[in-house]
C-alpha cells in the first residue's frame, strides 16, 4: 500500500542543518495498522507528514497504491489528500462555528460523499450532533474528528497522537473504536505515538531515533485497547 525509500528531510542550513529524516525506507501493507514509536524529536511526526503528503521529502520516493507522491505537483498532492487520506490529530482542529454534524459534513463534502449520517451515530454522538465543539468533552470532540476523517472514505488513515490530550478512560475508548474500525473496514492506518503501550495494539511497530528507523517489530497477536497498560 505504502512504499517509501531513502527519505531525507532537512531543516535549517549550514551548521544549523538538522536531519528530521535521514535515509528512511519502509513498507506498510494494505489493511495494516502500523505505529511509529519514538521520543520527541525522533522524526516520527515528520515521517507521518511526508508519507501522507502534508510535507515533501527533500530526497527519496513515496508510492501509495500506484500513485507516486514524490513527482506530484502541489495541486496533485492536494487532490491526493482529498481523495485518499484521512487525518486525526491530537489537536481536534474542529471549526468552532459548525456543529458536530456540520464538521463531519464538511469532511464528507471533500470527497463528494453524501452518506455520512451513520458515522455520527457510529461514534456515539447521534444525540449531540447539533452541539458545537465548545459544548462537547475532549473525547466527544475527538470522536467528531474520527467521524470527519472517515466521512471522506479514505484509503489510508493517518493519526498523530490521537489520544495524547485525553484521560485514560476516554483514550482507551477512542483507541478501542479505532481498532474496531480497522477490523471491520480493513482500513490501512498509520499512527504516531510516544506511548509504548499503544504500540502493543499494532500489527507493525516502527521504532525511530534521530531521524532513522532503528527497529521494526511485528506483533503476531496485537492486544486490545483495554488489555494494555496506559
Amino acid at each position: 500500500m505504502i512504499r517509501a525509500e531513502n527519505l531525507v528531510k532537512k531543516y535549517g542550513e549550514g551548521e544549523g542543518e538538522t536531519y528530521a529524516l535521514n535515509g528512511v525506507s519502509l513498507e506498510i501493507k494494505k489493511g495494516e495498522f502500523a505505529v511509529i514509536l519514538g521520543a520527541s524529536g525522533s522524526g516520527k511526526s515528520t515521517l507521518l507528514n511526508v508519507l501522507s503528503g502534508l510535507e515533501r521529502a527533500d530526497e527519496g520516493t513515496i508510492v501509495c497504491g500506484e500513485e507516486e507522491l514524490h513527482v506530484m505537483t502541489e495541486k496533485q498532492l492536494t487532490d491526493f489528500r482529498k481523495r485518499t487520506v484521512g487525518f486525526i490529530f491530537q489537536q481536534y482542529l474542529l471549526l468552532p462555528h459548525l456543529t458536530a454534524e456540520g464538521n463531519v459534513k464538511l469532511g464528507a463534502h471533500l470527497s463528494g460523499n453524501r452518506d455520512y449520517a451513520q458515522l455520527i451515530e457510529a461514534v456515539g454522538l447521534a444525540d449531540k450532533k447539533k452541539r458545537y465543539p465548545a459544548e462537547l468533552s475532549g473525547g466527544e470532540q475527538q470522536r467528531v474528528c474520527i467521524a470527519r476523517a472517515l466521512a471522506k472514505n479514505p484509503r489510508v488513515l493517518f493519526l498523530d497522537e490521537p489520544t495524547g490530550a485525553l484521560d485514560e478512560q476516554t483514550g482507551r475508548s477512542v483507541l478501542d473504536y479505532l481498532l474496531k474500525l480497522r477490523r471491520e473496514k480493513g482500513l490501512t492506518s498509520v499512527m504516531v505515538t510516544h506511548n509504548a503501550n499503544i504500540a502493543q495494539t499494532a500489527d507493525k511497530v516502527i521504532h525511530m531515533n534521530s531521524g532513522k528507523i532503528t527497529q521494526i517489530v511485528y506483533n503476531d497477536s496485537p492486544k486490545g485497547a483495554f488489555e494494555i497498560g496506559w
